[in-house]
């Protein structure tokens, strides 16, 4: 195995030296400003919806059961969050500590607030221009709005290149990569042990389709989710006199004023701006374009109403289970190890990680973490795989089956490939994937966003008329041509 991987290397250095200025700036001038801004606008444009309607998402979220034959609003919820639940809430908010230093965790918090308003708008999106599958399962998401409302199928097909290339490909070794440091980390499992057993039980689940996929994250997610909470939770009133120094520590260090961690570049604004801002998208994927995906798969009265759902999803993965992540490692000893380290040091992020909880938990917390990184991010490969599967059927039109099935042996081969790949790589191809698939995205939504307001707006005037579940009529937006009448049948406004 060293043997093939050193056939490989040179190859993997080469594409590295390519793609890494340009992922550079794609962050450093592009998705920092873009992402920002498209979130401030959205809320402002939804009357800061994230505040208002935040005890509503709550409950529409926990009511979104029972869909019949097809794929209900909760399950909806708990593929997106499984695919948002992964590397990035434990790997990656280890690594944006090590990069930026802790102000990254104030724009990951920052990320999120606004990130509200901007899953809000691409999911309600994705529910007003979805269509019905021979499956029963409904298909949808940026590919298939950016053709039904644009215009543009050209834009379409390429956002549908891009997410192909992030999920189905670098996604997926960014997990099984993670969940490989974390089993070697504290069993001592090898890689390619861990590869092999990955690989199969992934198969069970991408081989049933997507509502296979939908009722595995029904069951898994809400479990793993819960259990890290109060692991966290835990660990905070333990130390709970330490907090305020912890919270001060975040936000002085926001904006310079904090101690240097990784180097020159630990302590600098933009680094923390920048690491924060990616990890919190990579986490959370507000505006990256993947939530749509599965919010398009639910059976819903009302696209609103799933577009509530999915943002209650940001709060639920970065303002919690990231936060559980950053408290884990910056009230433990593990943090004042970092200050010590030179510039010049590395850091595996899940290794950050399990430290922390062992510090805190002992042997267990090292379980407990290889434990929760092999749900977390096993339940994210097969997201990954639900929404690869909707945009290579987008792609491929006529020959959708014989795609997805060669889709399925590729997300395999990826998921094997990425248990023994070089974790750096990993990051660097993933990031750059995400940051083209998130500006495609942006781009087509800021011009998009008044018609989710107007399905927003619909949605809130029945609910002040008094009707507890909106039921919606395309009619109210300017071209409900637009709208697949099989999903969306006209009613009496």
């Amino acid at each position: 195995m060293e043997a093939l991987m050193s056939l490989v290397a040179p190859l993997r250095d080469s594409i590295e030296a390519v793609m890494m200025p340009i992922s550079d700036f794609i962050w450093s001038y592009i998705l920092v400003y873009l992402l920002l801004g498209a979130g401030l606008l959205f809320t402002v444009l939804t009357r800061g919806m994230q505040f208002r309607l935040f005890g509503h998402m709550a409950r529409v979220t926990v009511s979104a059961r029972g869909a019949g034959e097809g794929v209900s609003g909760f399950q909806a919820f708990a593929t997106s969050l499984a695919a948002r639940i992964g590397t990035g809430n434990l790997a990656g908010v280890a690594i944006a500590l090590w990069v930026g230093g802790p102000g990254a965790i104030f724009w990951m918090w920052m990320t999120a607030l606004v990130g509200f308003a901007t899953s809000f708008v691409e999911s309600t999106l994705a529910q007003t221009y979805k269509h019905r599958n021979e499956d029963g399962v409904f298909r949808g998401g940026p590919a298939y709005y950016i053709e039904r409302c644009l215009g543009w199928r050209w834009l379409g097909a390429l956002f549908a290149i891009f997410l192909l290339i992030a999920y189905g490909l670098a996604f997926n070794a960014a997990q099984s990569n993670t969940i490989a440091q974390g089993m070697n980390g504290a069993f001592g499992v090898p890689h390619w042990l861990t590869g092999i057993v990955l690989v199969c039980v992934v198969a069970v689940v991408i081989f049933g389709g997507l509502k296979a996929v939908a009722r595995t994250a029904e069951m898994i997610v809400p479990v793993m989710a819960i259990a890290y909470l109060l692991v966290a939770l835990w660990i905070l009133f333990a130390n709970i006199s330490e907090v305020p120094a912890m919270l001060a520590l975040i936000v002085k260090s926001a904006f310079g004023f904090g101690p240097a961690v990784g180097g020159a570049a630990g302590y600098a604004i933009k680094a923390a701006m920048e690491n924060g801002i990616k990890r919190g998208l990579f986490s959370n994927e507000a505006g990256m374009g993947s939530a749509p995906n599965a919010a398009a798969q639910a059976t819903v009265k009302h696209p609103a109403a799933q577009g509530l759902v999915q943002s209650f999803g940001v709060f639920v993965d970065t303002l919690v289970i990231c936060s559980c992540t950053a408290v884990a490692i910056l009230l433990s000893g593990v943090y004042e190890t970092l200050l010590s380290n030179s510039p010049g040091d590395s850091i595996e992020g899940i290794k950050l990680t399990q430290d922390a909880m062992a510090d805190h938990l002992g042997m267990f917390g090292e379980i407990f973490i290889a434990i929760a990184i092999l749900l977390f991010a096993y339940t994210s490969i097969i997201a990954n795989f639900s929404f690869s599967a909707v945009n290579i059927e987008y792609l491929f039109r006529g020959h959708a089956k014989r795609a997805v099935s060669v889709l399925r042996w590729a997300v395999l081969a990826m998921t094997m490939i990425g248990a023994l790949a070089k974790l750096e790589f990993v990051w660097h191809f993933a990031d750059l994937a995400m940051g083209l698939m998130a500006t495609t995205n942006l781009f087509a939504i800021l011009i998009m966003s008044p018609i989710a307001i107007r399905v927003l707006q619909d949605y809130e005037r029945q609910r002040r008329e008094g009707i507890a579940e909106p039921v919606f009529d395309p009619k109210v937006l300017k071209k409900p041509e637009q709208v697949d009448s099989d999903v969306w049948p006209p009613r009496d406004v």
